[in-house]
This record gives C-alpha cells, structure tokens and sequence, in this order.
C-alpha cells in the first residue's frame, strides 16, 4: 500500500495537501516512476470524500490503507477500510472502489460492461471490479480465506448524479459489490456504518497486512478443474474487459451470423493464458465449439497432459497453430490462440505434404477458422527467426477480409510476484525499453540475485525446493545439445561451465532415465538437474528461476553485446540479419529473467558481465540476505 492511517488523520493531511505529496513519494519508491497526472487528480478528488465520508459517519478511527497492492499481483485497490464489526466486535473490512465520474450507461451487450465518455472502449462496471478484488483477497490472503463474510466491496461514485448512471445499478449486486452515489451520499453513510464501528481499527489492519499470503494458483496446477468443472481464477479489471468481450462477440455471431476478430496484448504474466482457459472452460460448459490452440508444443503437451487427465474430449481441445491448414471456414465458433507471438509466416514445414501446401497465411488460416479467433500475445517474446505474430499482422489480415477487430491491452501482471519494478527493471537492463539500464531497487515482491559460479545457482535453487518451493534453471543457447541419446544411457551433460556440467532438458517426447520429456521440464519435479533453454522455459513459471546468461550477451563498456557466433541455436541461420539476432537473444533472456514467481538468480559466464550485473543488482543481491 502507499499509505496507511486513520480517517481523521487523513482527512486531516488532505486539508493540508501533504497527503499527495505522501503518495507521490511513496509511489516512486514502490514503481521506479512518477505516478500520472491523472492519477494524482484522482487522489486529490477522491480520497477527500472518502475521508469526509467515513468522519461525518463517526468513523474517524477507522483504519485507511491507500492504493492496497493485492497480493501477488500488480493490482491496486483504491482503499481497504479497516476497523471493527459494530454488532460482532469482530474485524471487519470494506473494499472501496472509487470513480469520478458524473455520468455512465451501461453496455449495450452487457451490463458488467459500461460506458464512459473519457475511454474510448467499455470499461468494467466497478462493481463487478471491487467484486473482484473483494474474491480474489478471500483467495489468496489468509486473514480473510478462512472468515470471507468479514469483508464487504463497495463502488463510490462521488460524482454521479441519479440520472447520469441509473443503468449501472442494472448490474448484480452483492455482499462483495455493492454501488453507491454522490446524489445518494447518506446511504453510503449507513453502509458504511452497518459494517464498521468507531472503536479504532488498527489491530484490524494489522491482522490484513500480515495475513499469509497463500501460493499462486498456477496455471497447470487449476487447468483441470478450470476446463473441466469451474472457474478456479479470479479475473481482475482488464482481465474480466478481456474475457467478457470475447463473450460479447460471440453472442454477436450467433445472433447475426456474422465474425469478427478479438486480440488480447499483455507482457509477461499479465493473464493471457488464465483468460484463454477460462473462456475455454466457459464456452466447453455451454456447449459452444472452441478449441485452443498453440505455437507451442511445451504447452500444448503440458494442457494435454493436466487438463485432459480423465476425458479424451478435454485433451482434444488442445491444438497447434498448424493443425487448421485444412479446416472448414468458420467450422468453430471461437479459436483461442495462446502465446500468438509465435505464429508464424505458414503452416508448411519440411514434413508437410505437398496436397497441404497452400501458401496461405498462417494468420489467415487461424481467422478462416472460427467465427470469433482470439489472439493473445506479447511482441517482446518472439524468440525465433520466422515469427510473426504482432497486433499489426494481425489487424492487416482482419482488415484485408473486412473484419472487425477489437483490441483489449492487459496492464496488471501476476508473473514476478506481481513486481512492475521487476519487469521494468529486466526491460531496461536488456534494452527493450528506453534509458539504459538502472539499479535494482528491492521491493516486498520479487527477490534478485546474482551469483559467482553455478554451483551456488545450483545449491541455493536445490535448498529452496528442499523447503517446498519449485525451481528450475534454464540458459541461453550457447552449448551444443545432444538430440540422440542410446537407450539406457543418461543425458549428456552438454552445458559445461568449468568444473560445473549439467545436461540440456529432454529432446523429445520420451523421458530419458528419470528425466522428464521436453514439454514436461517446466512442470515435471524431475526436471530440476537439467538445463532448460527459451523453447520449454516459455509460456510456463516456478517459484525459483535461475537463468545463466551466456557468451551469447556480454556486456562491454557501456553497453550489451550480442555475440551470434557464440550462439548454437539452430534456428540462426547465416540469412538471419545480426539485428534480427540481436533482438531474438534479447528477448530470449526477456523470457528466461521473468519465469520466476518469487525470485530470480542470475549468472553469467562473462566476468565483466557478472560485474556489471552485481553492480546494478545491489548489495542485497546476495544468497544469503535471503
């Protein structure tokens, strides 16, 4: 959170104006940046009626905590009311979603949707978003999982007038998610009265601040019960924009019969695939025909495996990018295709019969194939040379067939602890994004590490699992990877770094004496031991990452140097330009740094590398501040 007191205090510090200087301050800390200038306006809007609010109820001894980071992820709350129940004594909390707006109306397809006149596309109805946060504290704090009717969801619109958003108390309202206006202040008044009392609330928010927080639900872990029973995830903000405007369209092309194309963009753990597999989960309980689909076959075999344990038909549902060269037109109501930054320019390859050749797009094909093709992706994870999948590409061939096309951005991610700071602090110190490199500042989220050789990588990684974590090492590709091994033998062990050797994960799709085949090394416990590399690290996440930085990416004086002849990745061809290599190792190592969940433990076979990153990683950088 960014600041924490009681109402009357801050009520108090927004008379005087220091509470937004607080906040600014706080919030620089906490992100690396200076936050909007409409987000500081919100504050200075909003917050004083709140505060007005909770003093004129009596409750100036009611705990505020401010912009409250949900655990594990990058969302913020507006405010988390903290106090006692005035009937059981009890803790009791009261998420509070605040808005400026005068007027919405509500969606004219869907009333969790609205409309506003300052965003361009529907945004959520903030009901259905503090309904939301309120769901996912229960799941995932532990002062509240075991006691849920303690906390309540409330939607402040400070401003609105009853005509200007009558239609959003369309919208189904409950403990969770409950709407209040500013031409109907006094009941928000009585709300907020019924549910906390005047004795002071600091213990209360004591009690949240320090609950457990419980371990991400990942992905694999969920993926039966999401496809084949219910949702296990809480969709948050954008996500629920996402999912519902999938929903929408194909409503939509069931009522016209007509199609249209739904792309979804996200960095790194931002949701992509939690949205894909619920909407998968969803439309495989109406009976609508989906399918998802893949560039991956880490991934697909993994959803196979998990999701598709007990029913044939499950396993079914998962695809490949390729596997649509023949379809019927329009055969599926919705393709889901995940991690869409690895289509590719066709589906042909050197195995592909001659019959199949058709030169189509593979773009194309996946669009051809469903009345609604959803395409979720992140640009900064092409890896390989001959990967196509953009926004661009991708409204071009929409365009080209006269489509429709909406685009949902995710901001919130989940990956890295939820760490903004961590994310752009690997985008800035591979360049991705703009200003040079800068200094890990340590934040409550996601811990970095740099270590002296792999044997400590290795030790630290291995100490970690002993005490229930998960953890994988994954590198570039920089050593020379056996493909063939005799029966009975071991992996070789390829990736040798002086006295330190360890074999590549699998190649292929049979174990090897223990060792888990390609696709299941992120997944598979048996994986730890061996090396992963991009093509199986990809698409998946574990508690612990380590990642050695290879010759591959070395840095020299003030910059990075990518090294291709220090590379024995096979897709670089000697066609492949030395930007295009540049840009694939950085990305590779995008992929790698952001796999882990609660932390990242770097290496690199470079001295002067190994220097610089101490450097910029800092003095809590070491194993045993841990």
């Amino acid at each position: 959170m960014l600041f924490r007191h009681s109402a009357a205090a801050v009520a108090a510090e927004c008379l005087s104006g220091t509470l937004f200087l607080r906040l600014t301050e706080q919030f620089v800390h906490v992100h690396g940046h200076k936050p909007g200038s409409s987000e500081i306006h919100s504050w200075e809007r909003s917050l004083p009626a709140l505060a007005s609010a909770l003093n004129d109820a009596g409750l100036g001894q009611v705990e505020m905590l401010l912009e409250y980071g949900l655990p594990l992820n990058s969302k913020r709350a507006d405010a988390v009311l903290a106090g006692v129940h005035p009937e059981t004594g009890l803790p009791s909390y009261v998420v509070v979603e605040l808005k400026q707006w005068s007027s919405a109306e509500p969606d004219d397809d869907d009333p969790s949707l609205c409309r506003v006149d300052a965003y361009t596309r529907a945004v959520l109805n903030p009901v259905d978003q503090v309904r939301g946060y309120c769901n996912y504290l229960v799941s995932f704090n532990g002062a509240l999982a075991e006691h849920p009717d303690r906390l309540s969801g409330a939607a402040f619109l400070h401003n609105a007038t009853e005509l200007g958003v009558s239609g959003l108390f369309e919208a189904e309202q409950d403990r969770y998610g409950q709407l209040f206006i500013g031409a109907r202040r006094g009941e928000f008044i009585d709300f907020l009265r019924s549910k906390l009392g005047a004795a002071p609330g600091a213990s209360a928010a004591d009690a949240l601040v320090n609950g457990k927080i419980g371990p991400s639900r990942q992905l694999m872990a969920v993926a039966a019960q999401e496809v084949r029973e219910r949702e296990q995830f809480v969709l948050l903000d954008e996500q629920q924009i996402a999912y519902r405007t999938v929903l929408n369209a194909v409503r939509r092309a069931r009522r016209s019969d007509h199609k249209e194309v739904v792309i979804v963009t996200g960095g790194p753990g931002t949701g992509k695939s939690v949205i894909a597999l619920s909407l998968l989960g969803e439309l495989y309980r109406q009976g609508t025909t989906a399918l998802h689909a893949t560039g991956s076959n880490s991934f697909t075999t993994t959803m196979r495996r998990v999701a598709g344990t007990r029913k044939r038909e499950v396993k079914d549902l998962f695809k490949y990018f390729n596997s649509f060269v023949s379809a019927e037109r329009n055969g599926l109501d919705v393709l889901l295709c995940d991690e869409a930054h690895r289509i590719r320019k066709t589906s042909a390859n050197r195995f592909t019969p001659a019959s199949n050749r058709t030169g189509q797009a593979q773009v194309e094909e996946l669009i051809d194939a469903a009345r609604v093709p959803v395409f979720l992706l992140d640009e900064h994870q092409v890896v390989r040379p001959g990967e196509m999948g953009t926004v661009a590409e991708i409204k071009a061939a929409a365009s080209r067939k006269g489509l429709r096309c909406q685009v949902v951005p995710l901001d919130s991610q989940f990956r890295c602890g939820g760490s903004d700071a961590y994310l752009r602090w690997v985008v800035r110190l591979l360049g991705l994004a703009p200003g040079g490199p800068v200094a890990w500042e340590p934040d409550d989220k996601m811990h970095l590490m740099v270590v002296d050789s792999p044997q400590d990588m290795e030790a630290f990684l291995d100490d970690r699992r002993s005490r229930g974590y998960s953890a994988r090492m994954s590198a570039g590709y920089c050593w020379k990877w056996t493909k063939k091994v005799p029966p009975g033998q071991a992996l070789p062990a390829d990736v040798s770094i002086g006295e330190w050797e360890r074999p590549w994960n699998v190649f292929g799709d049979r174990s090897v004496e223990g060792a888990p085949p390609a696709a299941l090394w992120a997944t598979d416990p048996a994986g730890f031991g061996q090396v992963g590399c991009v093509y199986t690290a990809q698409g998946f996440e574990y508690d612990w990452s380590g990642v050695i930085i290879g010759p591959d990416l070395v840095w020299r004086g003030d910059r990075w140097i990518a090294d291709r002849m220090a590379s024995k990745d096979p897709v670089f061809k000697k066609s492949t330009p030395d930007a295009d290599v540049d840009r694939l190792i950085r990305n590779t190592y995008k992929v790698l740094l952001t796999r882990g969940m609660i932390g990242t433990v770097v290496y690199s076979t470079d001295a002067e590398t190994r220097r610089k990153l101490r450097d910029l990683a800092g003095a809590t950088s070491s194993l045993a501040s841990v």
